[in-house]
């Protein structure tokens, strides 16, 4: 007999209380919690978990969850109500593939005062896809005040043909004192006498699967394995999940332990087969047929190069409707439009529509069509997580790229990504890990990061002040790379007054207090291998004056002092600030009658070898000021190792931003 995996639903999805459970029995509180009223070992916190526990049972087909919590401020107390998932599936959901039973509840107040959960708890549809739906039970504890003690524990119970792979996420938002995890198998999991059954568990091909984990733990934790056959993990003194400025995704380096079945015998062995299972699938979905040979034909001319074809089809796929940046289609639309699923490039050219992932694949086939050398490449998206080759699931791997060979080097290509220039990858895409193909094997490998001077932002002004620093002037911002990208993708998916709202947004963190600026219109918005400038609508006044002088910020769009990581002290991530680029302002002032320059910017350069640089300076002439900041960054990711030498730059480059332009008032020239 096949035995169901149950999917992640089944197990947990709790909202910021979190399934919790260190013992299925309530217990007393110490006089010492009930005094509580900070915690040393997490000062400042809003709340802590005294305890927290999650066992599994798949001989008894049941998790169950405990929580102890301590409120110690106001927000702590958003921790009592808590969400429990579970699913329900069959015809008119008359069969339950799990439940959640037991719930029992109470609130300790700092006096002893115990106050039971009465109130029968709120059932919620929260999803529904055919004929399976996800509802949450809903509960939050009665009496809740800073100081109170919330105590809770419930049961999912699941059917008894299905397993689970529990997924144990170790870190929460709130320290935890204490954690105890534990997870007993299906029987053919377990050891000696204690496995025999004629069940089995097959994977998505029809493999017999194994039970295997990948996990991520404090140094000098480890999963127990005892000789019932049960897996446990036990721990103390867990910080809650971080909070850091330009984090990688934070899947990639919580605390956790994730259960789950495969047929493979290793990590090798895994990505090598799943490799060539996912390359036969490309060259199925990409090879050439002939109506992609035809339409190849008609838009590439026999005596262009190898670049210009690939850049000729790579225009034609960009122009098709991507429904993912679109609007996606539902099923009685498609049907009614005469559209199919695509199961071969072909489908996507004829019904000139389709998913980012057709689209690429469209691109790989007639890159292949025009005779070019061209392999596929499946990639994680950075901003959902970083790749774990330990971790033996391809679902980790996202969305697929195109990689040109040609003139003896390779080109990393991104037709999937709406309005990405020809060339360029989204920086979700770059510096990422995958599977690709190549001239003889399957391989994991990693695309290009971007380049700074790839993604630049130059921003321009000619400034007229009055006496008193008022002024009306232009701004014109030019933008290439990821930037300009940004606000392509986002007017291909909503309206131009929409862009220009958030531009503007955009540009309020950028002007000083008592300018008003407003995105006016955009150039080459619609033209992803061009620049892209916004004109920008600027009045206010700068500043403040005294009788004698005006004084002016030395850098107009730096005045609001928005750079990272100069108030954070240390550093426990990694940095990822997604892709290196290059930021230029230029600033012409111009000067009224009777005010001279007294004091500018000086000229300022700091250096951060191979990772960043800035360079200031200021010009005068008669009647004006030029003022020139240029912050170049090479670097996308830093080690927390090198979190202080980051610090240490940008902590002198806001010292310098700080410097100000003094203009003052020249005496009145005297009559003979």
């Amino acid at each position: 007999m096949r035995i169901h995996l149950s999917t992640r639903h089944l197990l947990l999805a709790i909202a910021l209380g979190g399934p919790a459970l260190l013992r299925a029995q309530f217990q007393p509180p110490t006089s010492e919690e009930l005094k509580m009223t900070d915690d040393p070992k997490a000062p400042g916190a809003a709340a802590v978990y005294l305890d927290r526990e999650e066992v599994t049972n798949d001989e008894l087909h049941f998790h169950s969850f405990y929580a102890r919590i301590k409120v110690l401020q106001e927000k702590g107390k958003e921790l009592a109500t808590v969400n429990v998932s579970y699913q329900q599936t069959a015809v008119e959901y008359g069969e339950s593939a799990s439940k959640v039973t037991d719930i029992k509840a109470r609130t300790i107040h700092p006096d002893g005062t115990i106050i039971p959960l009465t109130i029968k708890p709120e059932d919620l549809l929260v999803a529904k896809s055919g004929d399976v739906r996800i509802n949450q039970k809903v509960f939050t504890l009665p009496s809740v005040e800073v100081g109170s003690i919330l105590e809770y524990r419930y049961e999912v119970r699941y059917n008894d043909d299905y397993v689970s792979s529990p997924q144990w996420e170790i870190q929460q938002p709130y320290f935890v004192h204490n954690a105890h995890y534990a997870f007993t198998p299906f029987k053919g999991f377990l050891p000696g006498h204690q496995n025999q059954t004629r069940s089995f568990v097959q994977d998505a091909h029809g493999h017999i699967s194994n039970l295997i984990w990948w996990s991520v733990l404090p140094t000098g934790s480890q999963i127990k394995y005892d000789v019932a056959g049960r897996y446990s993990v036990d721990l103390t003194d867990i910080p809650p999940i971080p909070r850091e400025q330009w984090m990688p995704p934070l899947q990639s380096f919580l605390y956790k332990v994730l259960f789950y079945y495969s047929g493979a015998q290793g990590a090798p062995d895994f990505w090598v087969d799943e490799a060539r299972r996912w390359s036969k699938e490309v060259d199925k979905f990409a090879e050439p047929s002939g109506s992609i040979r035809d339409a190849v034909s008609g838009l590439v001319a026999p005596g262009d190069s190898d670049l210009d074809k690939a850049q000729k089809l790579y225009k034609a796929v960009q122009a098709l409707d991507n429904t993912d940046f679109s609007r996606a289609k539902g099923k009685v639309e498609l049907k009614q439009l005469g559209f199919r699923v695509a199961k071969h490039a072909g489908d996507t050219w004829s019904q000139k529509s389709g998913s980012s992932q057709d689209i690429a694949l469209l691109y790989l086939a007639m890159l292949r069509a025009a005779g070019l050398t061209a392999y596929g490449m499946k990639v994680v998206d950075r901003t959902q997580g970083v790749f774990a080759p330990a971790y033996l699931n391809f679902n980790q791997l996202d969305d697929d790229i195109v990689i040109l060979s040609t003139g003896g080097k390779e080109i990393f290509l991104d037709p999937g990504e709406k309005m990405c220039p020809f060339q360029t990858l989204h920086w979700r895409h770059s510096g990422a890990t995958g599977v690709r193909q190549s001239a003889k094997e399957e391989l994991i490998a990693t695309s290009p990061y971007q380049v700074y001077t790839a993604n630049a932002l130059n921003r321009t002004g000619d400034i007229t002040l009055d006496e008193h620093g008022a002024f009306t002037s232009d701004l014109r911002f030019i933008i290439s790379g990821q930037e300009a990208l940004r606000w392509r993708q986002e007017a291909a998916r909503s309206d131009l007054d929409e862009v220009k709202k958030s531009f503007d947004e955009w540009l309020r963190s950028s002007v000083p207090d008592g300018v008003d600026a407003h995105l006016d219109h955009f150039l080459g918005l619609n033209e992803p291998d061009v620049l892209l400038m916004a004109v920008v609508k600027a009045q206010g006044s700068l500043g403040s004056s005294t009788s004698k002088r005006l004084m002016l910020p030395g850098f107009f769009f730096q005045t609001r002092g928005l750079l990272p990581f100069v108030n954070e002290d240390q550093r426990l991530e990694p940095v990822d600030m997604h892709y290196a680029d290059q930021v230029t302002d230029q600033l012409v002032y111009h000067l009224p009658p009777g005010l001279v320059v007294e004091g500018a910017p000086q000229s300022t350069a700091v250096p951060w070898t191979a990772h960043a640089a800035f360079v200031s300076k200021s010009a005068s002439a008669p009647g004006q000021i030029t003022v020139v900041r240029q912050l170049s960054r090479a670097f996308t990711i830093a080690k927390p190792e090198e979190y202080q030498d980051l610090r240490g730059f940008f902590r002198k480059v806001a010292a310098a931003d700080q410097q100000q332009l003094v203009l003052t008032r020249a005496p009145a020239v005297k009559g003979n």
